[in-house]
């Protein structure tokens, strides 16, 4: 199964548990699409799928500038990984497919 299609998503961050609708678009290998919560939008770039399994970057702006790499795997409508937050570390990023 694609890891295409959007997704609601809970980080743990240092901030508290961040909710959040991850939306991944596949073409190919590529992956677009963006990461929506409350601390605003943010486009997925330089994202790669590869079977069930997806990376990609976004670029932060809110509370403060950051690069954040995400590392994914989806199993059925379940999604799990990990976000590489510079110096916070790895926080942990779980997700559920909307229907």
């Amino acid at each position: 199964m694609s890891v295409a299609g959007v997704y609601d998503c809970v980080t743990k961050s240092p901030m508290g548990d961040q909710n959040s609708v991850l939306t991944l678009n596949v073409d190919g290998d590529t992956v677009t699409g963006s990461n929506a919560g409350a601390m605003g939008a943010m486009d997925i770039e330089d994202g790669k799928a590869d079977g069930d399994s997806a990376t990609w970057v976004m670029n932060m702006t809110v509370p403060m500038p950051m690069k954040l790499e995400a590392s994914v795997t989806v199993d059925g409508d379940t999604l799990t990984g990990s976000v590489k937050a510079g110096a916070f570390g790895e926080m942990a990023m779980t997700g559920t497919r909307q229907s």
